[in-house]
């Protein structure tokens, strides 16, 4: 089993890192008018890690204790360089749990794509510093418990903006 946990956490570091280089790209102007399909890729990229992480049983840690890390790295200027990319469509609306809490509450896409790197960046700590169980551990629970959601919302939002950037076009006239 040892084999196959490594096997997977290096599979999900892979996309973690991926999608870190590629939002920090993004971020910096990178995309251009693209900005937005190519927010839907990196999204949709990472969640594959996501839904990898929720087929496998529960990883749990000997003694069900994290190491300590210290301070994970400041997202905020991510944060800030998405929201002056994004502009105005950066607000928008979500139902959280379509289950549970069905009221529409207002969601950022750059709070939600800072989210997930944050709880990547957190996972890659542990996997970098050799404990790839911890790493997936916490990739796991934190998928469950919040860059899944932040993830999913982020890639309705963004699936729905890309396709009013494609289907929403005025009537072309047609000449005889």
């Amino acid at each position: 089993m040892f084999d196959e946990w490594n096997a997977l956490a290096d599979r999900v570091a892979g996309h973690a890192q991926n999608y870190l280089d590629g939002l920090t790209r993004l971020a910096s102007g990178e995309g251009g008018d693209a900005i937005l399909p190519l927010l839907l890729v990196e999204v949709a990229q990472v969640s594959l890690a996501g839904t990898q992480l929720a087929a496998v049983q529960d990883v749990i840690l000997q003694g069900n204790f994290e190491p300590a890390l210290g301070e994970d790295p400041d997202i905020d200027p991510l944060r800030a360089a998405l929201v002056a990319q994004l502009g105005p469509v950066d607000d928008y609306a979500e139902v959280f749990d379509p289950y549970k809490d069905t009221a529409v509450t207002p969601y950022r896409l750059s709070d939600d794509l800072a989210a997930v790197a944050a709880e990547l960046i957190h996972g890659l700590r542990h996997y970098r510093a050799g404990r790839p169980l911890e790493a997936l551990w916490w990739w796991q629970y934190s998928y469950f418990n919040i860059w899944g959601n932040h993830a999913g919302a982020a890639l309705r939002a963004l699936q729905a903006l890309v396709a009013h950037t494609r289907l929403d076009v005025a009537e072309e006239t047609t000449t005889v």
